[in-house]
């Protein structure tokens, strides 16, 4: 696990995803999570896209068309975690839990909240109308996003880099007030997409449905991708006079298709005088082999939205296996612990009186595989491993269990005990964390003593 790195992205669910979109983020995400030694979360910002939409039908059906295009464009559920934000309570109580360490003045440098001043400055308007909390706290909440599942990594535009900077100090500082000298957060980096391709739209500027110059992806099918591409805008050289394809948008989204070698042919054959006419009917037909079956299969999921939430469902399941002992843990760490009878002390003749803590077993069984379970102070059973081969990696996992605690639960080849909750393991793992901190601690300081 030590190589294993989180990357995490989050998709605003406003809109409807254009061709630009595919070739930007949807495609070179899809195949980064397909790299090795990478964990990715990928997560529909829904909760977002409620500080700038307050149209309920639209959240909606973007919701739907957004997961539908990833899903259709080779996101693959099983190797990645793929949910709603919404679907996350503990995304909203950690948003609560870093709100409290957050400085305001902080908030007051966001980018986005700064911008919407101006603006009401610029037009004599008060400095805060029309700002709303979500809009202002908007920094925090991604950062609960991203710390919830202690990413590694966050790919973003440079425009978001100063949200992966603040949750960074926001993280520092959770870990400085309540880590008692271990990280409860891992920082997170933010991975520049500098190298991101950005398709020019139908007039040449970037694609963007604010220009209303947009190439669909799978709106309105075959006929609206034709019709989309027919209306790029070219310059005025005839059939049979020679084109420059360095200075052409067409060649652009072409290539953004295409292979070297068909790449190379097309550029060729328009500096021999190919027509534009003929080139754009090349272009429809190279983008329309690669979207067409996905565009199918993304009717299918359109036609089917159960599938789709059966999808984000299961993958919410994945996350919260994640996501709910770390919120178990730092709420341990912040002082919203149950409230169960104080263990009485138990007294061995002659010592201080210690607290009984519940214990880690290791043993072989008849089958000749390793095992480990915790038990309360009384014997009873919390967690039970499965079989391992290898007595060391039973060894292992007992010792990450007792140093970080519920964090390494979720990928611990370990079961609650029949009738045991969750959070009764993870405040006996809290317990065992503290006291073995205290040991090492304790150990620390009788070494430097001499």
């Amino acid at each position: 696990m030590a190589n294993i790195q989180r990357v995490l992205t989050g998709i605003t669910t406003t809109g409807t995803p254009h061709l630009g979109n595919y070739v930007g983020a949807i495609r070179p995400a899809i195949a980064a999570s397909r790299q090795a030694g990478v964990e990715s979360y990928f997560f529909l910002a829904d909760y977002h896209a409620l500080i700038k939409c307050a149209d309920p039908e639209r959240i909606e059906r973007s919701r739907l068309e957004i997961a539908a295009t990833w899903l259709a464009a080779g996101l693959d559920p099983e190797r990645v975690t793929f949910y709603r934000q919404s679907d996350i309570p503990e995304t909203t109580e950690l948003n609560w839990l870093l709100t409290c360490v957050t400085a305001k003045g902080q908030m007051n440098r966001a980018h986005a909240y700064k911008a919407s001043v101006d603006v009401n400055v610029a037009a004599g308007e008060d400095p805060d109308a029309g700002v709303t909390m979500g809009l202002y706290c908007y920094p925090i909440l991604m950062a609960a996003d991203i710390l919830l599942f202690n990413a590694h990594r966050v790919p973003v535009g440079r425009d978001q880099v100063q949200h992966i900077e603040m949750a960074r100090d926001v993280a520092q500082r959770f870990n400085h007030l309540f880590g008692k000298g271990r990280d409860l957060f891992v920082l997170p980096e933010a991975e520049i997409e500098e190298s991101v391709a950005t398709l020019p739209g139908l007039d040449g500027r970037k694609m963007s449905k604010s220009y209303d110059n947009t190439v669909p992806l799978f709106e309105g099918g075959a006929k609206a991708l034709k019709e989309a591409i027919a209306r790029i805008v070219t310059d005025s050289r005839l059939p049979g006079e020679p084109k420059d394809p360095d200075s052409a948008h067409l060649v652009t989204i072409h290539d953004a298709f295409a292979s070297p070698e068909v790449k190379a042919q097309f550029h060729a054959d328009l500096r021999a005088g190919l027509g534009w006419g003929d080139a754009k009917q090349r272009v429809v037909d190279l983008i329309e082999a690669h979207v067409g079956p996905m565009r199918a299969r993304y009717a299918e999921l359109m036609a089917h939205p159960e599938q789709i939430e059966a999808v984000l469902q299961a993958g919410a399941d994945k996350a919260r296996r994640v996501a709910t002992p770390l919120l178990a843990e730092l709420r341990q760490a912040v002082g919203l612990r149950t409230m169960v009878a104080v263990p009485k002390p138990q007294v061995v003749a002659g010592e201080s009186a210690k607290v009984a803590l519940p214990v880690f077993k290791q043993y072989r069984e008849a089958d000749g595989l390793f095992y480990f379970k915790l038990t309360d102070a009384h014997g009873h059973v919390l967690l039970q491993s499965r079989g391992l081969s290898d007595g060391r990696e039973a060894g292992q996992w007992v010792k990450r269990l007792k140093t970080e605690g519920a964090q390494a639960l979720a990928d611990a080849p370990a079961e609650l005990a029949q009738g045991v909750s969750a959070e009764a393991v993870n405040t006996a793992l809290a317990a065992l964390v503290e006291a073995t901190r205290q040991a090492e601690a304790e150990k620390a300081a009788k070494a430097a003593q001499g």
